[in-house]
């Protein structure tokens, strides 16, 4: 019986100690664990770039933009420049020949007075300076005075006084002194009056270069072969020489 005894603690011990073994063995936690790929941190990672790199860009783009800008600013900025230099040149050569013409304006007056004599006399003798006589009411004389007393003035497009004109315009301001209104351009003005021929011209008459109702240029004949006109913007008002220059037509409004 002791030894039936032995044994059978001798078993029960052992079960005893497998049991405890194996509950240790399966209470122990399992330490070790397997990594997945940061996928998600990588992602962010490349898109932050992404945007970083379209803001770089669109930073670039609207900097091209500007300098762009300012470059076309800058050539219209030196355009304008340029053609206001080019104005006041033009208007300082313009000072500077009215200055030296008016030291040779002549004095109209002797002229209007010798017209005014003649009228009242009844001659029939021409002044030297006319190939006819001027009417006796000295209209034509106070015309011609006017524009006289305008050369040297610029030439403006359009211009139609007191120190600027056009062809049409000096011309309209110069009858316009004795009660004549003539229409505004050298169209209009080449089919006013009565139609004379070139080779007839009085004191007076109205001159134009172009046909009769579409020129483009009027003068006033002032005698002895002589024209007087507001020319171009490089001569302005000036009294020239037909020969040079002739006319194709002219009419006679007094």
């Amino acid at each position: 019986m002791a030894l039936r005894a032995g044994v059978a603690g001798g078993v029960l011990s052992t079960i005893a100690v497998a049991g405890s073994a194996n509950a240790a063995t399966a209470a122990e936690p399992v330490t070790e664990t397997i990594e997945m790929p940061t996928l998600t941190a990588t992602l962010t990672s490349k898109a932050a770039l992404s945007a970083e790199a379209t803001q770089q860009a669109a930073d670039a783009y609207q900097y091209r933009a500007e300098q762009q800008s300012a470059a076309e600013k800058a050539v219209k900025d030196a355009k304008k420049a340029h053609k206001a230099a080019e104005k006041k040149a033009e208007e300082r050569a313009a000072a500077a020949e009215r200055a030296a013409r008016s030291a040779e304006r002549t004095d109209l007056s002797g002229v209007q007075t010798a017209a005014a004599t003649s009228s009242s006399s009844g001659s029939s003798a021409s002044a030297p300076s006319q190939d006819v006589p001027a009417p006796a009411s000295g209209s034509v004389a106070s015309v011609i005075s006017f524009l006289q007393a305008q050369v040297g003035d610029a030439y403006v497009m359009g211009g139609t006084g007191p120190n600027s004109w056009d062809c049409s315009g000096l011309v309209q301001a110069a009858f316009k002194q004795v009660g004549v209104d003539l229409p505004r351009t050298s169209q209009e003005q080449s089919t006013a009056g009565t139609q004379v021929g070139t080779s007839n011209l009085q004191v007076g008459d109205i001159l134009y270069w172009g046909g009769q109702g579409s020129a483009y240029h009027t003068g006033v004949y002032i005698g002895d072969g002589k024209y007087l006109d507001a020319a171009n913007p490089s001569k302005g008002v000036v009294i020239q020489d037909l020969s040079g220059y002739p006319a194709d037509g002219a009419v006679r409004v007094l």
